[in-house]
């Protein structure tokens, strides 16, 4: 996710979501507080749109639906309602509207330098909450890196670390590959330290 700012407002949910129709930023919300989500960086956009294409390649003969950032998940248990930066949700797809889903199986978050402590507790915390949901991911910008998150049939979460351009995470939610080659494709890890010694020099 990129940078958020809580805003000074607040709004019961149903005001929240007739006013985020109109706004032409995206805004989370929980517990009728609004935040604005900033937008991400070049890598950032890329990491996404590149898990977005691969696991929309591998539906593309199941009725499961892959969905960008502008797709907003909402956690009925606890209210939160968020855009990750990529969601999954099979049919019946459930949501109190087209731009809302309250049962996706699959969601990813980027991480950015702003908000990585809260995609990977608390912002997990609200989506643990989600019955349908078995597979959280969140991938670094700067590493090829990823932490995997899969519910266990009793119920428990499971964390794997995969590190390496060679590494492959075998999807539980979709039983199929995704390679950290293909996630991160075109992306240069080095540019912010040619970014620094330009600045320097």
């Amino acid at each position: 996710m990129s940078s958020i700012q809580k805003l000074d407002l607040k709004m019961t949910a149903s005001e929240y979501a007739l006013w985020e129709r109109e706004q032409t930023e995206k805004h989370e919300y929980y517990a009728g507080e609004v935040f604005s989500q900033a937008g991400g960086t070049r890598r950032h956009s890329l990491i996404g749109l590149n898990i977005a294409r691969v696991i929309g390649n591998h539906l593309a003969n199941r009725d499961c639906q892959v969905h960008g950032s502008d797709m907003r998940i909402h956690v009925e248990a606890t209210g939160y309602q968020a855009y990750p930066d990529v969601s999954v949700a099979c049919p019946p797809i459930e949501g109190f509207s087209e731009d809302v889903i309250s049962n996706p199986i699959l969601l990813v978050e980027v991480l950015s330098p702003a908000t990585a402590d809260f995609d990977r507790s608390g912002k997990f915390a609200h989506y643990r909450q989600i019955p349908s949901l078995k597979e959280y991911l969140v991938f670094w910008q700067d590493e090829a890196r990823a932490e995997q998150h899969t519910r266990s049939p009793e119920g428990l979460w499971l964390l794997r670390d995969v590190v390496g351009i060679e590494a492959v995470i075998q999807l539980a939610s979709l039983d199929s590959p995704l390679a950290l080659r293909d996630v991160y494709d075109k992306v240069d890890f080095q540019v912010e330290a040619k970014q620094s010694q330009t600045s320097l020099g």
